[in-house]
């Protein structure tokens, strides 16, 4: 070591030979022409960045060049003995002499002088700053730019400490901030000194410079994680905005027994006005009385009714009979049918086909990017003989994915990730190649479903209501099943949904949280997809001699007519697997205080009188694809045992009466339904009776604020 030292103390007292100053000349010019390109900084802010590995490989390269070319050879020989002098105490009280300046480094600012180097060599700190090393756009310009270098007007020896006049970035508006700063303080207070130009572009979202590198975060499609979407600005929907349209009608009447004995109507597992009561609360807002469909309300909970026996019909009825908590003078007829859940290993292959609007209407981050977050869910539901297709419709209709084998899950997710909105909405031409693809798909002993996402808003192709009826009607002959789900508010065209809902063989949905998305699409995706019931129908016939009178609570746009019940054409609603229907009469007995018709004076002899029987329940019900229907039957009792299940059902019956402005609940309120829900909530492993008693407590707090 001593040795060494003797050598380099030898060196360093020979002339150290000048630099080429053609070769001087090229490197400032290079230097200037990086800075300016690569670095975009102004007002004489000094860039420090090294542009990642392979800048820092690049600038390594061309000071390799530069120190065995002949006139970097002499260059070599001084950064040597610099070395020596910054790292040890012995080389720097050799060479710096006593009347050196102490030079402090601060930050380049363009409003303070830049101190110039008279004489003595650059501190270690000094040339760390000094040293650049970027990645020049084009090969050969990538430069390590070292000393000694002297400017055109002196030959100092040392490096030149000017800078070349920086490229302009165009302003930027930071909301973050609050206001538009100038590039320069953005580059002093906000972004770090150390990170590059390129990152710096892409974290305030500037458009690169072509001679700028992209920053591209690259995220493998399986592994994409999508933040919820924000909730929009304008948290209540005001009149102005407000375009939306509910499928619903009248509540169903009180019906006098000896004149209308028999009641007939569709089933129905949608569960789409559930879904936008809680939006409207989570908003502020009672749900307007036309979006409240009480039947869906009470059908959006799982039940643990019994479940059929071997050998039986795919679902099993079950029919109780008990006070009713709002009048002690009448009775409930609680009928509950549950569906069989086949094991997933005997679930029939798949078909799907995602109908997606993207229309402009759907540019909300409640809509377009919920439905991408939500379909990703659902695929790893699906199991490797399911395929799937994507059609989009917006002014037109296209084909995004053909279909495609449910195991291609990365190429599933990109077709999803790629759709954006715009345009006007042509759910007709949707519609119709969507049907036509599924009908490509289809082989025997499996399901096909298309899948609708929209917001409902047709304004392309048929609109009317009435008119999608017919078009659906027709298609569903086909074999193919279509379900609707619903997204974002303001807009949202529920009566349409319906309509294709109800006649497409399908179920409606509303889809206002990633939470519903995955109760849906994941717990529930086989009673969403796979049918084991079809054209399910119901019929009461009450005993006019027993009951005085009855209404049935919800299914109002459910109604079939007495004849349509045994009319195997006539539609009715479809029985998921593992699915449970709920429907509640309220009656009133023959002679309680609370019937609200006077006896007729010749009422008609029947032998109904000698039976302690209060109707008698009919169901009709298809095996999917069959176009002949069965029949069961069931006498309705007084039995006076109501479970946990009903009690709850009960109390989301009330629930939805309250909303809807209900006459018949006397001063039964909303504390009476939280009491009855809170005290029945069971197991309630997924917590959505616990959500319930919330929304409850919510709409008693906004019917007070009224």
């Amino acid at each position: 070591m001593t040795d060494d030292l003797n050598d380099l103390k030898a060196l360093m007292d020979q002339a150290t030979p000048r630099a080429d100053a053609a070769r001087r000349a090229e490197n400032i010019a290079l230097a200037k022409e990086t800075f300016a390109a690569l670095q975009g900084s102004r007002d004489e802010v000094r860039p420090t960045a090294v542009t990642g590995p392979k800048g820092l490989w690049t600038g390594v390269k061309t000071m390799l060049n530069t120190i065995t070319s002949p006139a970097g050879l002499t260059t070599t020989t001084t950064l040597v003995a610099c070395g020596f002098l910054f790292i040890t105490p012995q080389g720097q009280d050799l060479l710096r002499p006593p009347s050196a300046p102490q030079i402090t480094m601060t930050e380049f600012d363009s409003t303070i002088p830049q101190p110039r180097i008279e004489n003595g060599p650059l501190t270690a700190e000094e040339l760390s700053e000094s040293v650049v090393i970027q990645e020049a756009p084009k090969e050969g310009e990538g430069q390590l730019l070292l000393g000694p270098l002297e400017t055109p007007e002196q030959d100092s020896g040392f490096m030149d400490r000017s800078r070349a006049e920086p490229e302009e970035l165009p302003q930027i508006a930071s909301d973050a901030l609050g206001t538009q700063m100038e590039d320069a303080e953005i580059a002093e207070g906000v972004m770090d000194r150390q990170t590059t130009t390129a990152e710096r572009r892409h974290t305030l979202g500037v458009a690169p410079s072509e001679n700028t590198a992209t920053v591209t975060p690259s995220v493998a499609p399986e592994r994409l994680v999508v933040a919820p979407p924000a909730p929009t600005d304008d948290v209540a929907i005001t009149s102005a905005q407000n375009t939306e349209s509910f499928a619903n009608a009248d509540t169903n009447p009180l019906r006098i027994a000896a004149e209308e004995p028999v009641s007939t109507f569709s089933i129905d597992v949608d569960t789409a006005a559930y879904a936008v009561v809680r939006s409207s609360l989570a908003r502020g807002q009672l749900p307007p009385a036309q979006a409240v469909r009480i039947e869906e309300m009470i059908n959006y909970f799982p039940y643990d009714y019994p479940v059929p026996d071997a050998g039986e019909a795919p679902f099993r009825p079950t029919v109780t009979t008990f006070q009713t908590p709002w009048n002690a003078d009448t009775l409930l007829v609680h009928i509950a049918l549950q569906g069989r859940m086949p094991e997933i290993a005997e679930r029939p292959a798949l078909n799907l086909v995602f109908l997606i609007d993207t229309s402009g209407s759907m540019d909300d981050p409640a809509k377009l990017p919920l439905l991408k977050q939500s379909f990703s869910l659902m695929l790893d539901q699906m199991r490797p003989q399911d395929q799937v297709a994507i059609v989009e419709y917006a002014g037109s209709a296209g084909q995004v994915l053909a279909p495609t084998a449910a195991t291609e899950r990365t190429t599933i997710l990109q077709a999803i990730q790629s759709l954006g909105a715009g345009g006007s909405t042509n759910g007709q031409g949707g519609l119709a190649q969507a049907y036509s693809l599924a009908e490509t798909m289809a082989a025997h002993g499996e399901v096909s479903r298309i899948i609708l996402a929209t917001d409902g808003d047709f304004n392309v192709g048929l609109n009317d209501p009435e008119a999608l009826k017919a078009f659906i009607a027709d298609k569903r002959a086909t074999g193919t099943y279509l379900s609707v789900l619903g997204f974002g508010r303001g807009n949202l065209d529920d009566a349409t949904m319906q309509v294709l809902a109800q006649n497409g063989n399908g179920t409606a949905a509303y889809i206002d949280t990633l939470s519903e998305a995955q109760k849906v699409l994941v717990d529930q995706l086989s009673g969403a997809l796979f049918p084991i019931a079809s054209d399910v129908k119901v019929q009461v016939e009450f005993n006019p001699a027993r009951i005085a009178e009855y209404r049935l609570i919800g299914y109002e746009t459910r109604a079939l007519r007495r004849k349509d019940f045994n009319n195997d054409t006539v539609d009715a609603g479809e029985l998921g697997a593992g699915h449970a229907v709920t429907a509640i009469y309220e009656v009133t007995p023959v002679g309680s205080p609370a019937q609200r018709s006077d006896p007729l004076r010749y009422a008609p002899n029947t032998v109904a009188e000698t039976s302690d029987e209060l109707g008698f329940l009919k169901l009709r019900y298809k095996e999917p694809g069959a176009d002949v229907s069965r029949l069961i039957e069931l006498p309705i009792t007084a039995n006076g045992a109501p479970g946990t299940e009903a009690n709850f059902a009960t109390a989301i019956a009330g629930f939805g009466q309250l909303l809807r402005g209900d006459t018949h609940l006397g001063d039964w309120g909303y504390a009476d339904a939280i009491a009855l829900a809170a005290a029945n909530r069971g197991e309630d492993a997924f917590g959505y009776r616990t959500e319930a008693v919330q929304l409850m407590r919510l709409a008693e707090s906004l019917s007070r604020a009224e």
